[in-house]
């Protein structure tokens, strides 16, 4: 059972997340403003919301028939029979109340010392964080459903994740940081956009109109391209000026995101994209490692 719980949680997207807490705490690091607890803290909140958002997509995908035996991806466990419906509610309940425990815990360490209005914000924020996870695929109108998820995966992965966690640690916000917030939100979508070619036919069948069906795979494909060399930019402009050739320690990552572009770009045999879904990921938190270290150094 423990198995079946882990193959549901679906570990492997957890490096993605943390690529943003990685980003906006080793920004804040280099900005001599690092605090530990609020790293570790956010870590923690973003592995319960990244739990709890993966168990709300199997479950609102199941429920709304698109996890089916025409899909190409790896079987969910509501799909495969392995958890219940009730299971799955009861464990997103727990899950939903300990990203909340420690949401609340993060807030209250990231915002000593500044006035109430600023850490209320933060809690709207948490709370939009949550019902986002859950809304995705879930609910009558889910934005997953709409073609709205690349949005809003940038902005929560992106903007969000990595200024949000930067100013827990520093209460600062300078605009020059959307430059690497946004190569992690473009990397980040790029994760969504290869899951969305991998099942754009039986999303399209069922009624999941993604952007990747919204467009056609053509043209997901030169999207996919954009985001990727779109990340790599905004990352060189914010480091550009430095003379220091360590800073730009991120450019070993440039050969892992156009390998796996010009591999897309000429592949169509979709039932085997997933592996490109672990690679993306893997290479964005490399890339996000990568850049807090030179940046640091």
């Amino acid at each position: 059972m423990i198995k079946t719980w882990l193959s549901a949680f679906r570990l492997r997207t957890l490096p993605l997340a943390f690529s943003c807490i990685i980003m906006g705490s080793g920004l804040a690091y280099a900005a001599d403003q690092f605090n530990l607890t609020v790293f570790v803290l956010a870590l923690i909140t973003t592995l319960f919301l990244q739990i709890l958002s993966n168990l709300a997509n199997d479950y609102g995908d199941f429920i709304k028939g698109t996890d089916n035996d025409e899909r190409v991806g790896p079987d969910r466990t509501l799909q495969s029979g392995l958890i219940t419906k009730a299971k799955m509610i009861k464990a997103m309940w727990v899950i939903a109340l300990l990203c909340s425990i420690f949401g609340v815990w993060l807030i209250s360490e990231g915002t000593i010392g500044l006035e109430f209005k600023k850490a209320g914000l933060f809690a709207i924020l948490g709370l939009s964080a949550m019902g986002a996870a859950v809304k995705y695929t879930m609910g009558k109108n889910p934005y997953g459903y709409a073609g709205l998820g690349d949005i809003f995966v940038f902005l929560f992965f992106g903007w969000l994740g990595v200024l949000g966690s930067y100013f827990l640690h520093t209460h600062t916000f300078h605009w020059e940081l959307l430059l690497p917030a946004s190569s992690i939100g473009f990397f980040t979508t790029a994760v969504l956009n290869i899951n969305n070619m991998r099942d754009h036919e039986a999303d399209a069948k069922s009624g999941k109109n993604t952007l990747v069906v919204r467009i056609g795979i053509e043209k997901a494909k030169n999207y996919h391209q954009a985001l990727i060399f779109g990340g790599i930019t905004l990352a060189f402009v914010f480091v550009i000026p430095s003379s220091q050739y360590f800073h730009y320690a991120f450019a070993v990552t440039i050969p892992l995101f156009v390998r796996f572009v010009q591999s897309i770009r000429k592949r169509n045999d979709f039932e085997n994209f997933d592996p490109f879904l672990k690679k993306q990921a893997i290479a964005t938190f490399i890339f996000a490692i990568l850049f807090v270290l030179g940046i640091n150094m």
